[in-house]
């Protein structure tokens, strides 16, 4: 595994070799602003990419990824049906296509990794995948554990715990802020509905049912 910030892998590392990158990490690692800067980095000198994200997530608004931070770019939008390897190809025969980028990749099919490793192995392009590793549950969503399994480089986006350490896991908040570990995997939310924490916090949120673990009596649920 790579373990580094999106910073240390410049434009033109990448275009020597064509490769299927997945940067994976719990919520608001930023990224999506490090999605925003690839993109950008390739812009600035004159390359054509493509970004997209989950049709199924417009928090932001339709069509187009947003950052924390107030960065946003257009986006063209995915569902579990979309032909990406071909539309990606209709997209390059109108006009070359450097680089290709997705947003929310936790939510790819199997089928759809695999054809965008058919992008990166077949057409000579780089494919930038950025999404969840695990969800509250704790468990693989469909798309990271293919991208797992198949991606070439593997970037881990790091953010940290209320208590300093690590986030890896994410916990799922119900209507009064209390944290649980059941029901459907996919609910659509911001801060209000997940927070990024530890293992060990994680463990002992769902224990106690309580954010008490890790606020203490700070908790702005307790």
């Amino acid at each position: 595994m790579v373990d580094c910030a999106p910073s240390d892998l410049c434009c033109d590392e990448i275009l020597h070799m064509a490769q299927l990158y997945f940067y994976y990490s719990a919520m608001n690692a930023g990224k999506s602003t490090a999605l925003l800067q690839s993109s950008y980095n390739y812009q600035e000198r004159g390359m054509r990419t493509l970004v997209y994200t989950a049709e199924i997530d417009d928090r932001f608004g339709a069509g187009k990824v947003s950052s924390r931070i107030g960065l946003s770019s257009p986006a063209f939008l995915y569902n579990a049906t979309t032909p990406l390897n071909q539309e990606i190809a209709r997209e390059h025969a109108k006009q070359p296509v450097h680089c290709v980028l997705v947003d929310e990749s936790q939510f790819l099919t199997r089928e759809q990794v695999r054809a965008l490793s058919d992008v990166v192995d077949n057409m000579d392009i780089p494919v930038l995948c950025y999404g969840l590793r695990t969800d509250f549950r704790g468990e693989l969503f469909t798309g990271s554990q293919y991208l797992l399994a198949w991606a070439d480089k593997l970037v881990e986006l790091k953010t940290i715990c209320h208590c300093g350490r690590k986030a890896s896991m994410v916990l799922r908040l119900d209507a009064n802020g209390k944290p649980f570990s059941e029901g459907e995997q996919v609910v659509i939310g911001g801060n209000e509905r997940y927070i990024s924490v530890c293992r060990k916090h994680y463990k002992q949120a769902i224990d106690e049912g309580s954010l008490k673990a890790i606020y203490g009596s700070q908790s702005p649920h307790a």
